[in-house]
């Protein structure tokens, strides 16, 4: 156990198909790379496909966790570049709407973690369902993906909106996806910002650009991140730069300890959970 903040980054998107969870698996490798103790949970509860995604077979997942069947030590699998992955179950709805009682099970869990973690990447379901205002308002730091169309740009800001307004959540990093170059990507970012800045005290920052290249598509069609991939394709170096700008980060702050910081704000933002 060593004892110093966990970063944790809550990857979100107020919509589906705008590639949040490509995002949070390239961002995962790209922070090893750069020497980070890497932790990806699969925070879809319901609908998981991190594993998936990455072409990875597991026989337990945070369902097994929930009823007592199994740690997450126990369903953490190794995923490239020695990152470690929590999974999710998929086609449960039951998981989608857990209980007070069942989030904090899974509080407790998390509690219990042996795993040395430096950076842990919450990859949240798209929506602005409870548990993923949950995981957002508990984390360090916050990451909106959104890609240049009218439902992506209107929900990232409902997103934005309802984690600042309701939650306390006033910083935002904001991930332009699969847009042709840095240009439209920087455009994409100043229409959001745009909107937010006129109605919403919060402040965005501008993370990064990430091109939609057909080397991307070829390592989501093989399972594996366009990093590990074709390393020296755009949207490679996109996430790799990402990545660099994320170690640059100052420490989080918080109680020192392993997931302490993550543990005690989801206790926080839950607040008729009976706890610890």
């Amino acid at each position: 156990m060593h004892n110093n903040p966990v970063r944790v980054i809550a990857v979100t998107s107020g919509k589906g198909g705008v590639g949040k969870t490509n995002v949070s698996v390239n961002l995962s490798v790209g922070l090893a790379l750069r020497g980070s103790r890497v932790l990806l949970m699969d925070a879809d509860l319901g609908l998981g496909n991190v594993d998936v995604l990455l072409g990875l077979r597991s026989h337990m997942n945070l369902s097994h966790v929930l009823a007592g069947e199994a740690s997450l030590d126990d369903i953490l699998l190794e995923g490239p570049e020695g990152i470690g992955i929590l999974p999710a179950a998929s086609g449960i709805k039951h998981m989608a709407e857990l209980s007070s009682a069942e989030n904090t099970g899974l509080i407790h869990a998390f509690a219990a973690l042996k795993r040395p973690v430096d950076i842990m990447v919450v990859d949240t379901a798209a929506g602005i369902a409870d548990s993923v205002v949950r995981f957002s308002q508990a984390a360090s730091d916050v990451i909106v993906v959104v890609c240049d169309e009218p439902a992506s740009i209107t929900d990232a800001y409902a997103m934005i909106k309802v984690l600042s307004r309701d939650h306390g959540v006033q910083r935002f990093q904001v991930v332009a996806n699969m847009v042709r170059d840095t240009g439209e990507g920087r455009r994409l970012f100043e229409k959001l910002n745009a909107a937010a800045g006129r109605f919403l005290d919060v402040t965005l920052i501008h993370l990064g650009s990430v091109p939609f290249d057909d080397y991307l598509r070829r390592s989501i069609q093989r399972q594996k991140t366009v990093i590990q991939a074709f390393s020296g394709s755009r949207s490679s170096r996109a996430f790799l730069e990402i990545a660099d700008q994320v170690s640059r980060w100052p420490a989080p702050k918080g109680v020192a300890g392993h997931l302490q910081f993550f543990i005690e704000r989801l206790v926080q933002s839950e607040p008729d959970l009976e706890v610890l």
